[in-house]
C-alpha cells in the first residue's frame, strides 16, 4: 500500500489486516473464548462504543454458532467516565444508559478494537460496575499496541502490534466505517 494522505496530518504507513484477516482472527478469538470459558453459559459480550460494538456482535454471533446457544450482548458508552475529559468544567452528572443485557453474576467479556494506554478500559470497568457486579470480567481486543499507562492486560488478543508514540492504529469495521481493514498511520511533522 502506498503512503498516501488520509487526513491533513496523517499518512498511511501500511495495512496490518485485510477484511479476510480480520474475519480469520475473530474466528480464532471466538474459539479461544469458548475454550477458556467452557462454553457460553452465563456469558455476556459487551462492546465499548464505537468500534467495540461490532467486535462484540461478531464474536457473539461466532460463539453462538460454535456452541449452538444464544449469547447475550450489550453496549457500553463510556463517554462520561473518561478521566481525560477537560478538567476545566464541572463534570456532567450522568444517569448510566442501559447496557442491554443483565451482567449480574455473569461472565462479561469487554470488547474493544485497540488496547493502548488502558484508560478506555479503566473507564469501561467503572461504567460496567455501575450496572451491577459480574462474576468475572475479561477483555477481548482486536489489536494490542502496547504503551500501557495502567496495569491492564487483555485476556484475548487478535494481534500484537508494537508501535511508536507517533503511530496510530486505525481499525475500520464495515458497520461503522463502510470499510474493513486495519491500518497503521503516522502523524506527520
Amino acid at each position: 500500500m502506498s503512503e498516501t494522505q488520509t487526513k491533513s496530518s496523517l499518512r498511511i504507513k501500511g495495512r496490518l489486516m485485510s477484511a479476510s484477516e480480520i474475519e480469520r482472527t475473530l474466528v480464532r478469538l471466538a474459539h479461544e473464548i469458548v475454550e477458556k470459558s467452557n462454553g457460553c453459559k452465563d456469558m455476556v459480550l459487551v462492546g465499548i462504543k464505537r468500534r467495540g460494538v461490532p467486535l462484540a456482535e461478531r464474536l457473539a454471533n461466532l460463539i453462538a454458532t460454535i456452541e449452538k446457544c444464544p449469547v447475550d450482548r450489550g453496549v457500553l458508552d463510556i463517554q462520561f467516565y473518561r478521566d481525560d475529559l477537560s478538567t476545566a468544567d464541572v463534570r456532567p452528572i450522568v444517569t448510566p444508559g442501559a447496557i442491554g443485557a443483565d451482567i449480574v453474576g455473569k461472565d462479561v467479556i469487554l470488547c474493544d478494537d485497540v488496547l493502548y494506554t488502558g484508560r478506555t478500559i479503566r473507564a469501561a470497568l467503572d461504567a460496567l460496575f455501575d450496572h451491577g457486579r459480574p462474576r468475572r470480567v475479561q477483555l477481548a481486543v482486536l489489536i494490542d499496541r502496547g504503551h500501557r499507562e495502567l496495569p491492564i492486560e487483555a485476556t484475548y488478543v487478535g494481534k500484537h502490534v508494537p508501535t511508536s508514540s507517533r503511530e496510530i492504529i486505525e481499525v475500520k469495521f464495515q458497520e461503522v466505517d463502510h470499510d474493513e481493514q486495519v491500518l497503521l498511520v503516522e502523524k506527520e511533522g
